[in-house]
């Protein structure tokens, strides 16, 4: 069996059995490569010898992480904070993004300790999972193929139920803002333009992104998204920082009834996890996207400072009004707030193709084989069309998809994020290295259990959601 790194199309070496991977030298590899205190053979170094066909610099690198955590959940961080509260919400924000950062970690890490045990130049994230159960310990080996399958399905229908959300936002924005009044006005005489036919005409745009086959390729992209999230964050800044009411009008804590929703936004609107291993194993330099300051931490440090920021003064400027999304709360009469709309609906456009590529190439992966290697090339563009114009349909048949996504999020997120990074570090140092009194044993226990209650709080809000805007329709 062999292990192919998404993003890099290259041959890796069959994976051995756990005889041979528990008998590796105790050398290790110098501070330099990021792997250091590593047990390793000598002679293998998977950065040394990774081969990637369009590396990403560690800026291209830190843009990508920066826009899979940067998007429509930032907007949503007001109304976290109404159901946490001023105090407990930042403090509660804070925590929740330690915690996202160092389970990113742990997958990466073990990723690499994965690599130099097996001779593999990198790994994916599904096959890492694969990899520490099947080179692990016997009892945890039949647990390899399952593994893998579930995270490659979890990815796929994450990323792809938000790749349906987006255009459904996407359309709704652009019917809102200037466009409605210039393109409804003049076809008014003749049918009215319903949100359905502004997906149709986003089909083009969204088919150039769906073709883009490698990560560089979509760094502009995704700086052109970043660079309008943080115009929109501070055109929203403005209004939110003008006339500010006095802090005791506000709650330092809300209801423990709340703080479910509260958790259960945060990890939803936090995670990316999805599009770091084709991040980091895209890179020039990988080495680089560990340690301190690491592009993963500098990444991460602005994300939850970021988040932290919009959240505490947007609940603290509205309140007990504030809103799902806080460009809600905005005057919509005025220019301004019509920009912040425009240029959220263009950055979460520009952000489908680093969304979109993620399920993509798990998806291609698993059906390339199945066409002539001389029709591959052809095949590969009818998939990534193909796949566009679903995504499309998909939005036109259900613009209410929105609620049944939010509980998708909730499972997917929570155990992708949280639960995958927990069980894969712990088989991967089972037999050496859980530390002192199995301290990281323990640890990852902690964060299992908090997986698990942000799983089953987040389901339960996204029921209730669901309950509500279909009950509400069917009444």
């Amino acid at each position: 069996m062999e292990f192919q790194d998404f993003t890099t199309k290259k041959e890796v070496l069959p994976i051995v059995h756990s005889e041979r991977l528990n008998t590796t030298s105790s050398t290790n590899l110098t501070s330099s490569n990021g792997l250091d205190g590593l047990e390793t053979e000598k002679s293998y170094d998977p950065f040394e010898v990774r081969k990637v066909q369009h590396p990403n610099s560690d800026i291209g690198a830190m843009v990508h992480l920066l826009k899979s955590s940067l998007g429509m959940g930032i907007l949503a961080m007001p109304h976290a904070f109404k159901n946490g509260g001023l105090a407990f919400g930042m403090v509660g924000t804070l925590l929740v993004g330690f915690l996202c950062t160092h389970c990113v970690n742990m997958l990466v890490y073990s990723s690499h300790i994965l690599c130099q045990r097996n001779k593999i130049p990198s790994l994916d994230f599904a096959g890492t999972a694969q990899l520490a159960f099947q080179s692990g310990p016997q009892k945890f080996r039949a647990w390899a193929s399952l593994a893998k399958m579930f995270v490659n399905g979890a990815i796929m229908v994450t990323y792809y139920s938000g790749c349906v959300v987006y255009v459904v936002f996407i359309s709704a924005s652009i019917k809102q803002v200037y466009v409605q009044k210039v393109v409804d006005h003049y076809v008014a005489s003749y049918f009215t333009l319903d949100v359905r036919i502004y997906s149709v005409m986003l089909l083009l745009p969204l088919v150039g992104l769906t073709i883009i086959r490698n990560l560089r390729t979509l760094v502009p992209f995704s700086a052109i998204a970043n660079l309008c999230i943080f115009i929109s964050f501070g055109i929203t800044m403005y209004y939110v920082f003008h006339d500010l009411p006095p802090i005791q009008d506000r709650l330092l804590m809300a209801s423990h009834n709340q703080l479910p929703i509260f958790f259960s936004t945060i990890v939803f609107a936090m995670e990316g996890i999805g599009a770091v291993m084709p991040v980091e194993n895209s890179m020039k330099h990988p080495a680089h996207f560990l340690g301190c300051p690491g592009v993963l931490n500098i990444s991460m440090f602005i994300i939850v400072t970021l988040y932290a920021v919009i959240g505490f003064f947007g609940y603290f400027k509205y309140g007990n009004e504030t809103q799902g999304s806080i460009t809600l709360n905005l005057p919509v009469e005025e220019i301004l707030a019509q920009v912040v709309k425009v240029f959220i609906a263009l950055g979460i456009l520009c952000s489908y193709g680093l969304n979109i590529f993620v399920p993509n190439e798990i998806l291609w992966q698993m059906i390339e084989h199945h066409f002539r290697e001389d029709w591959r090339n052809r095949a590969q563009h009818f998939f990534r069309i193909t796949v566009a114009v679903v995504m499309v349909s998909v939005a036109i048949a259900l613009p209410n998809l929105g609620p049944i996504i939010s509980l998708v999020g909730a499972v997917c997120f929570s155990t992708l994020g949280l639960f995958i990074p927990a069980v894969v570090e712990t088989v991967t140092r089972w037999e050496d290295s859980l530390g002192f009194c199995n301290w990281r044993l323990w640890k990852n226990a902690l964060i299992v259990v908090l997986s698990l209650g942000a799983l089953l709080s987040g389901s339960y809000t996204s029921i209730l959601e669901i309950v509500d805007t279909y009950g509400g329709h069917a009444s």
